[in-house]
Order: structure tokens, then sequence, then C-alpha cells
């Protein structure tokens, strides 16, 4: 993040729980390159640490940190290698942090973390990105030792921070999804154009300062475009030689896969002949990078949802809705603004209703049959199973989810669009904005 705004993020609250936690182990913060991990963690170091005994090593920067961990990696071995490179810090028991950043550029200290977090005499927190191509690559995963936090960028609520929406107002909007009651109109048009604002801008924590500063859209999309081009030099730099060239044409086909009326994945949209025998580890890299979101289709929408999903039938979402954006282009990006964008405003809403709820911790489904029925997302809520229908448009009308609450294992229907609440029987009809809530 740059400039000296402070973005509130609710990692905050996780990472104060651990450290008060007697029995924490070593945490892992895992996440795509650019969401908040490093200023989040640095802040928090600062809050709650004195600095001279809180020691931060970046891999990708500190060449001489890696030497620490080229031998022994006992507890005792490890802490004199930080004594010798920090010769100005206080290493004390109970009392330091030790930060090791972009930790996935040094394998070995991620297997350390296992007689660090035997040791338990200091708090440890590692984090870095593309930690889920890079755990291939370590000899001795600390299974059972380490606490693992996955960071996003911002949902909508932590956007919602950065408005200065008051937090009455949230609460507000939260009894009105509770009790299925309509927001007062006032209030629900305000939350929709904050909404389209957040679906232009996405939450890198890089872009919303930006744009909370200067509202400059021109910037926002300039940043966009060049995370979107890290993220393909990562793809460069990090894959095998056999999926570089795969993992960049998959990812460089969703805007063209979410263009179609059926979103299904298919091959054939990433290139003339396609297979899906040449193109399935490319996906498989793409997820364990951080950088989308699959949904599985589900055999039939059932609990337990993965048992029922298939392996190859899915979409496939862009990690951020502002990147997508970034991809489509800055007509893209004042059609959306404008509300004028038509058809298409289907996979971008799809997109960003999947990243939220993948914010919110769930995994995603969807169910399809005989392409006569599709609803965008299958979930489990309140513990049952809920369907989720996503409207870009003022017609509300859906088949689908008419029939699928036919289905006796499906109990909830939900709508999703831009009109206020309503609700008839076990079909309720939601604002985009709340599914933060779901």
């Amino acid at each position: 993040m740059v400039g000296d705004t402070m973005l509130k993020r609710k990692i905050s609250e996780k990472l104060l729980a651990w450290k008060n936690n007697a029995d924490k182990k070593c945490l892992i913060v895992e996440g795509a390159r650019q969401v908040g991990k490093t200023y989040s963690i640095m802040q928090f170091a600062q809050a709650y640490y004195k600095e001279e005994n809180t020691i931060i090593i970046n891999f990708l920067k500190d060449s001489d940190a890696h030497k620490i961990f080229d031998g022994n990696l006992d507890e005792e071995s490890i802490t004199k290698g930080f004594q010798i490179l920090f010769r100005d810090k206080k290493i004390i028991e109970g009392k330091s942090l030790i930060f090791l950043d972009e930790i996935q550029n040094c394998p070995r200290a991620i297997t350390s973390l296992k007689f660090l977090n035997e040791s338990g005499k200091y708090d440890v927190i590692a984090s870095g990105s593309l930690l889920g191509v890079s755990y291939a690559t370590v000899e001795s995963f600390p299974v059972g030792y380490v606490e693992r936090i996955i960071m996003h960028s911002l949902d909508f609520e932590e956007f919602l921070w950065s408005q200065a929406i008051e937090t009455e107002t949230i609460q507000l909007i939260k009894t009105c999804f509770e009790q299925l009651k309509p927001v007062p109109e006032i209030v629900h048009s305000q939350l929709m154009k904050i909404f389209t604002l957040y679906i232009v801008t996405g939450g890198m924590p890089e872009v919303v300062d930006q744009y909370t500063k200067n509202n400059d859209f021109n910037e926002v999309l300039s940043i966009q475009q060049r995370i979107v081009n890290d993220y393909k030099d990562d793809i460069a730099k990090y894959a095998s030689k056999s999926e570089k060239i795969r993992a960049r044409e998959c990812f460089e086909s969703i805007p063209r896969q979410l263009a179609k009326d059926y979103k299904k994945f298919q091959y054939k949209t990433v290139a003339p002949g396609s297979r899906s025998n040449m193109y399935t580890s490319s996906i498989q890299w793409l997820i364990d990078a951080g950088i989308i979101n699959k949904c599985s289709n589900l055999v039939i929408p059932q609990i337990p949802l993965i048992a029922n999903s298939k392996v190859d039938s899915f979409k496939i979402y862009i990690k951020d809705t502002g990147l997508l954006m970034g991809m489509l282009g800055p007509e893209t990006q004042k059609k959306v603004l404008l509300g004028e964008l038509g058809t298409f405003n289907g996979g971008i809403f799809e997109n960003v209703v999947g990243d939220l709820l993948v914010k919110a911790g769930k995994n995603l489904y969807y169910f399809e049959r005989n392409s006569t029925l599709e609803v965008d997302f299958i979930m489990e809520y309140r513990n049952e199973i809920a369907a989720i229908e996503v409207k870009s448009g003022d017609n509300t009308k859906s088949k689908s989810l008419n029939s699928i609450l036919e289905f006796k294992t499906v109990k909830y229907g939900i709508r999703l669009s831009i009109k206020n609440v309503s609700h008839t029987e076990n079909l309720s009809r939601i604002p985009l904005y709340m599914t933060m809530f779901l």
C-alpha cells in the first residue's frame, strides 16, 4: 500500500487474537501479492511489540538472511543467526516477534517453523505470496506446528470503512438483512452507488488508497493493469516451463469466459483445438498462486457439497473484481460506472459475488442440469442448502431459481440484484451489497 492512509483491515483482529492465545503456533499469512499482508503485519508489530525486540526479514531483499537457515534448523542455531545478523536487536523470551516476510523465497525457513514452534520462546509470523505453489519445494512442511490465515484484498465491508461509512449504517443494513425488511431508500441508493464503485476499484489496497485520496479512475485503472501485469510476470517467473504459456493463456481467457451466456470454463475459448488434459495443471497452478477462484459444478445440490462436485465441470473467476476491470479496460470501466454495460454486467457481477463469498470463507459451487437449469451459486447457509442467483439488471425474474427450489435438498432461494429487500416464502430478494452478510 502507498501513501499515508491507514486502511482498517479485519486481519488486525485475527492477529491480536493469535497473539493473545497462550497456546499459539507459528503463524503463516498467505495471500496473493499486493493484498496488504506485509503492511498489516508491520502495523501490528509496531502496535504490540517494541522495535528493539522485533526482527523483520524480507527474503526477497535480504540475501544474507538465507544463510541463517542453511545449517541446522534447531531453535538455538537459528537464534544465534538472528543475533549475529541483527546485533542491534534484543531477542527476549515471551516479548520478541520474528517476522519472516516473502518466506516462499526460503523453503528451509518454512521447515524451520516446526522447531521454532516447539521452543515457543518468541512469536513468529511468516508471510508470502505464491505459497500454494512454493510448498511443493519445501522438504518437510511443518504440519501441526503452524496456524494459517488466508488474506484477501479488501472485502466490501472493509471498503465501506475506507469510504468513511459509519458503523451504525453497516449495522442498520445488517439488521435489515437479518429481518428481511427493506433498507431505507436513501441508504439503499447510497450503498448501491458505493457497491458500483467497489466493482470498479476492487479491493487491492493500493487501488483503494489511490481512489480514496484522488477519485481518479484513470489512475485506478493504471494501478490495476500494473498489478495484472505483475501477475503475468509471476507466471513467467514461477510457473514450470511446461505451464508458463498455458497458465497465461488460461488467465487471459477469463474475460472471454465470463462474456459468454454459458459461463462454464471451455477450453476452446482458451485456444482453438484445446483439450482439458492440456490445461488442467495450469489452472491448478493459478488456483495455488491465489490468482483465480474456481467454482465447481455439482452432480446434485446436496450436503456435503464437496463430495457432490464434478472435477471436470467448473467456472473460473478473477480474485478481486477490480483486476478483472483492469483486464477489460477503460471503456468497460466507464460503462459500469454509468450503468450502461448491458449483458456483460452478468459476468462482472457474478465475479464480484463469487469473490465476496470466498472472502467470507465459502467454497464456490454452482448447479446446472442438461443446460436447461443453471443456478449461479450453491452454498451452505444456516446449516441448509441455499441457491443463489445474481441479477445485474432490472429484470429479476428467474425460472432457474424457482425450479431448483422444487428440490427437497434446497431450503433457501436468494436473488441478488440492484433492488431493495423483499421476501416471499422461501425466496429472499436482497441487494448485491448484502452478499457480505451471507
